[in-house]
């Protein structure tokens, strides 16, 4: 699997079937194949027809094993559409230094325009879930931190780190439409009501289509109990055409609209340097969102144009 992370573990089918046959032997003989996938935490291994094996692949992503494991079972029946269930717990082992899981295999394939035509049906279906997941009663959950790489805290904690990024990226980008996006977005009142589920890390990548419809949510990797307009980022991206749909869907206010431009924003800047050269689908992604909320910004900003 392509290299991410500086200091990310090495991980192959062979670990995988050794670490299989050490603690599930039931599954050790099914066919094991490396899953491609644009995700950034952890390397994934098909297993057989039914499941997949997720392992983290940088430290950051330790955490998030015991997370999914104890919140995504019971998330799962209040939720429109199918998510990851957790079916095994792995350990340590064979010099894999951390826990790992085995979950059911979900049927699909990204998302692209081109796999789901219909995007506006998709915006609904997907607001719909996102809507089901932050009614779900958050008491006891996590809040943003390491665990989550902090979404859903104060957009303001992300300030020193965005300008940073803006300030690199100053040759490829308009550094100050992106400034004054980013100010416009740390201008928002703060969410007013108790802290929500969130996904955390709604991209096209993370979310599954068969038949050219929307079929499941994956990659929980971010989930935490927060302000739900982390989960708005996918509007300036995949969702950019239909994003008034989408917003209906929602029913959410001017405010936590703008806070999720500021977090579309965030992370794509932040993104962008550092997986330029190992991760194409989710610098593309990140450019996408980058132009549509300077787009974006720039309507806002003159309402002549509207």
């Amino acid at each position: 699997m392509t290299q991410m992370h500086a200091d990310e573990v090495h991980t192959d089918t062979a670990l995988v079937r050794a670490l299989l046959a050490a603690q599930f032997p039931q599954w050790a003989q099914l066919p094991i194949d490396p899953v491609p996938s644009s995700g950034t935490d952890h390397a994934l291994y098909r297993l057989g027809d039914h499941r997949v094996v997720r392992l983290p692949r940088i430290h950051w992503a330790v955490e998030q094993v015991a997370k999914e494991q104890r919140w995504l079972s019971s998330l799962a029946p209040h939720l429109p559409l199918p998510i990851p269930l957790p079916i095994g717990l792995g350990k340590p082992d064979l010099g894999y230094p951390w826990q790992w899981s085995v979950y059911r295999w979900l049927d699909g394939e990204a998302v692209t325009p081109v796999r789901v035509p219909e995007l506006a049906s998709a915006a609904i279906d997907l607001g719909q879930f996102i809507a089901a997941l932050h009614r779900i009663d958050a008491v006891g959950g996590p809040p943003p931190g390491a665990h989550n790489s902090k979404r859903g805290e104060s957009l303001a904690v992300r300030d020193r780190e965005t300008r940073q990024a803006i300030a690199v990226l100053q040759d490829e980008i308009d550094g100050a439409a992106a400034t004054a996006a980013w100010e416009a977005a740390l201008r928002a009142p703060a969410w007013p009501g108790p802290p929500v589920w969130v996904h955390g890390d709604l991209t096209a990548s993370n979310l599954l289509a068969r038949n050219g419809r929307l079929s499941a949510v994956i990659d929980f990797g971010c989930l935490g109990v927060a302000d739900p307009a982390v989960d708005m980022m996918i509007a300036w991206e995949l969702l950019a055409p239909v994003s008034a749909a989408f917003r209906a869907a929602l029913a959410v206010d001017d405010a936590t609209w703008a806070r999720g431009r500021g977090w579309a924003l965030t992370t794509a800047l932040v993104a962008l340097p550092y997986y330029r050269d190992t991760n194409p689908t989710l610098v593309a992604s990140a450019r996408q969102r980058i132009d549509a909320v300077l787009a974006d910004q720039a309507l806002q900003a003159s309402p002549g144009l509207r």
